[in-house]
């Protein structure tokens, strides 16, 4: 029987467990979208305890922890490790427009869902004008008028 050798497959094995591949990448995948009045995160985070996850917001960075430990104990031999283990983490920077105070977490089938609200300062409004009649309006500018002329003097 003829046995082919890769030496560079070990090597190729570990190196996507670390960096990921692209169609498995190491970091935890997200989605983001805005919905209406609030902006929607959602990162992928299988097999992993939610007490094990730590959400963090330092001024506009969201920085995400999570660690996927190992399913078998310390005497038990592995015969297939293909799934990463360890810490991962993830930094998403934030726009000033959103309620970084008002953020709600929840995680459900793998899925961590964040929903960071628009903040009210960065939400369309509209703004009423004042209508005076014609005479008061002509008295404000004459008003005006007189101050320059008596600066003037």
């Amino acid at each position: 029987m003829l046995v082919r050798t890769d030496p560079f497959r070990e090597l190729d094995r570990v190196a996507s467990q670390v960096f990921g591949t692209v169609a498995r990448p190491a970091a935890m995948p997200m989605d983001a979208w805005r919905d209406g009045d609030t902006f929607v995160i959602e990162f992928d985070l299988p097999a992993i305890d939610p007490e094990r996850v730590e959400l963090d917001v330092e001024r506009n960075v969201l920085t995400v922890r999570a660690e996927r430990l190992s399913p078998t104990g310390p005497d038990v031999e592995l015969i297939a490790s293909e799934r990463p283990r360890g810490m991962f983490s993830r930094q998403v920077i934030l726009g000033d427009t959103l309620d970084t105070d008002k953020i709600r977490a929840t995680y459900h089938s793998g899925v961590l869902r964040l929903n960071i609200p628009v903040a009210e300062k960065a939400k369309p409004r509209k703004i009423s004008i004042d209508v005076r009649p014609e005479e008061q309006h002509q008295q404000a500018i004459d008003a005006k008028s007189e101050d320059r002329q008596a600066v003037s003097a």
